[in-house]
């Protein structure tokens, strides 16, 4: 099965805060929609309640604990990958992970790419792909090789630029919030009082629709941005 236009779901399950909310972000950045459970309970509830393609689970959760939360999914034979995320890195925990159910470990402090390159090759093995060939109109974005083209011209872009891009193309036709662009692009969850946003909108603009005809980024008045695959 491939995912298209479809977003993957997964489900963190993480109970310090801070640290889901900015995973939450980042992984919603690449195109992933993302849940949260913030104890063992509250994991298992949202297991029964939805489908998810992946699930990044904590070990040292409230209420109840993360080994038990996977030795409780794999009785009752709850297929989801899970990735267990964790900062106890005894080998004998790591073992004890795999053996009753996980299909990967990875151990904190970690590296988000490291992270990202772990569930995508979990996703992979289970037939589930991340589109990693991002078109609108004539523009096509390769998110592995990281170009872009606007048919036969390449387009050079800054990483911020490229993330504000791929965040567009992954979520076009759709109204596109300065706030919600600020906290999924660049992780603010405040006000910052600047036109950040606007300024890198312009950016793009001249990089993307500068001497073409059909322009794909639109101002929708008092409301934010929209990328537009139609005509």
């Amino acid at each position: 099965m491939q995912i298209g236009e479809s977003k993957i779901r997964i489900l963190l399950v993480e109970d310090e805060r801070k640290l889901a909310r900015s995973l939450e972000r980042q992984l919603a950045r690449l195109g992933y929609e993302v849940e949260l459970a913030f104890d063992g309970v509250e994991a298992w509830e949202q297991a029964q309640n939805r489908e998810f393609a992946l699930i990044i689970l904590d070990l040292n959760l409230p209420k109840k604990s993360g080994f038990e939360v996977l030795e409780q999914f794999r009785a009752q034979s709850y297929g989801t990958p899970v990735l267990i995320l964790s900062a106890r890195d005894k080998v004998e925990d790591r073992i004890k992970g795999l053996q009753i159910g996980a299909d990967d470990y990875l151990v904190k402090p970690f590296d988000f790419g490291e992270l990202t390159a772990r569930l995508e090759a979990i996703l992979r093995r289970g037939g589930v792909k991340r589109m990693a060939i991002l078109q609108a109109g004539d523009l096509t974005m390769d998110v592995l090789k990281r170009t872009v083209k606007r048919g036969d011209k390449e387009i050079t872009l800054t990483p911020r630029e490229f993330a504000l891009l791929e965040y567009f193309l992954r979520n076009k036709n759709q109204l596109l919030t300065r706030k919600r662009l600020a906290e999924q692009v660049w992780g603010y969850t405040f006000d910052t009082g600047t036109n950040i946003v606007d300024v890198y909108i312009r950016y793009l603009r001249k990089a993307i629709d500068e001497g073409f005809s059909r322009k794909l980024i639109h101002t929708v008045y008092a409301q934010g941005f929209m990328l537009k695959d139609e005509a």
